[in-house]
């Protein structure tokens, strides 16, 4: 039987006080690792799942950063070193705005989208990589989208700042691969939430007919991508898009 073991590697994860963040952190911590959890504003949702690791037998730790500021990264960056040089780091913040048409979406709703997302990835690469190429190791597991395929209307904000990541990702998974640092991305659908199965979860409807498995996934599986992207399992493997959407995207040659 295969088993992932990240026992003795660190994993931080931004965004990781959030609905699919929290996930993530919990599926590498079953796997060993030692987590670093991000957190922008929610400061106790952050220390209550730090709390919950720790019990679950690693170390575990809150750092707060503003993701799309470069000083705030680097700040984060200090305390990291603390706790240790992530060998995995799972950028997975972002901020989403109101879906609009071109027409009727603020102009600044695009430079924000752009910030939190292409800016986000280019602040965590700079500030993350030079320990990683120094030990001649490192994962980058970056959170996009099915939207930056699809570029559905009323998503153009979201779409195009997933676009630049894509190309982003492409570029510095090119730059860094030779030294032994991957950079890999996970691009999920619609996925079910902790908090769609507090409230309610949608089972049927437009979207799911659109799905070929005829049914929507779940954090879990963005968790299971990740955790295969952040284990040996997926050392010979940079620069991919992995479409976790049902077949809704199916990324062409």
């Amino acid at each position: 039987m295969i088993s992932i073991d990240l026992s003795g590697k660190v994993a931080l994860v931004t965004g990781g006080s959030g609905q699919l963040g929290r996930v993530m952190a919990r599926r590498l911590a079953r796997s060993g690792a030692d987590i670093l959890v991000h957190y922008h504003q929610n400061r106790e949702k952050a220390e209550e799942l730090v709390a919950e690791l720790t019990g679950m037998g690693v170390r575990a730790a809150a750092l707060q950063a503003d993701v799309t500021d470069f000083e705030s990264v680097m700040r984060m960056q200090r305390e990291a070193a603390k706790f240790g040089d992530p060998d995995i780091v799972v950028n997975n913040a972002v901020i989403q705005y109101e879906w609009k048409n071109v027409l009727e979406q603020d102009n600044t709703d695009f430079y924000s989208q752009f910030d939190s997302t292409v800016m986000h990835n280019v602040y965590m690469f700079k500030a993350f990589a030079p320990a990683m190429l120094e030990k001649g190791a490192g994962k980058f597991i970056v959170i996009n989208t099915e939207c930056s395929m699809r570029c559905d209307p009323g998503a153009a904000a979201y779409s195009a700042a997933k676009r630049g990541l894509d190309g982003l990702c492409r570029s510095f998974a090119k730059e860094v691969g030779g030294r032994g640092v991957t950079v890999n991305q996970v691009a999920p659908g619609w996925m079910i939430t902790e908090r769609e199965r507090a409230h309610g979860v949608t089972t049927s409807g437009a979207y799911v007919d659109s799905v070929p498995m005829r049914r929507r996934g779940c954090d879990e599986d963005i968790a299971d991508a990740v955790l295969f992207f952040a284990s040996p399992l997926s050392d010979y493997i940079t620069g991919a898009y992995l479409s976790v959407s049902g077949g809704r995207v199916m990324p062409t040659i």
